[in-house]
């Protein structure tokens, strides 16, 4: 049985730092899928740290963990992808460079799974500036949405339900395959589908001169 709460010794130890260090490494491991909201909000019981600093700090780890992420597709995307390929995605990507950014941040603002948007932004040649500027905010506001929450609700009502949280093996290895199965059928539609017939008709500015395409690369 894993126990989120045997993850706490990181806080515990090293304070902002470790909430930091949490939020990287629980970021950086897609399979299988840890939640950070109970760490968030067991942190937020400890009268010593501010809530706040506490989602900022917590931000700044998960930001970092979806950067590394993000690296390895758009560093990546010649080695995986062929020419002909990229071209077939090229409306797709030029969407995706206009409005990357409001994407980004409503993924780390959601609670839904959000690698295949930062992969798939990161295919795109998406600025990683701007892409690492979205996902902090995105990420500072859920976080501080749940600290405030945590705060609000009364520390006996949180107390109880964090150190009630576990994870049964079974329950991460069902959650793994559907989470892989996800993932893999998303970037497979990704690259398979014809960009142009499906989005074409709703923004055709996405059908530029393919002329464009060697700017992405740049």
């Amino acid at each position: 049985m894993i126990n989120i709460n045997d993850l706490f010794i990181f806080y515990s130890e090293f304070g902002y730092p470790g909430i930091l260090i949490i939020g990287l490494i629980i970021g950086i491991i897609i399979f299988p899928p840890i939640p950070f909201f109970p760490v968030l909000m067991s942190a937020s019981l400890d009268k010593s740290l501010d809530p706040t600093l506490i989602a900022l700090f917590g931000a700044i780890g998960q930001a970092i963990s979806k950067i590394i992420i993000f690296s390895f597709s758009y560093y990546g995307r010649n080695f995986f992808l062929s020419k002909k390929t990229m071209k077939r995605m090229m409306p797709i990507h030029r969407l995706l460079l206009r409005y990357g950014g409001i994407g980004a941040c409503v993924a780390a603002l959601s609670p839904i799974p959000d690698t295949v948007v930062y992969v798939s932004l990161g295919l795109a040649k998406y600025k990683i500036w701007k892409f690492a500027v979205a996902v902090f905010i995105g990420k500072f506001i859920l976080n501080e949405l749940i600290v405030t929450g945590t705060v609000f609700l009364g520390r006996p009502f949180i107390k109880n339900l964090v150190l009630g949280f576990t994870t049964e093996p079974i329950t991460l290895v069902f959650l793994t395959i559907v989470g892989l199965s996800i993932l893999s059928v998303s970037l497979y539609l990704l690259i398979k589908i014809d960009w142009a017939k499906v989005i074409g008709k709703w923004f055709p500015w996405t059908l530029a001169d393919d002329t464009d395409h060697e700017k992405l690369d740049d």
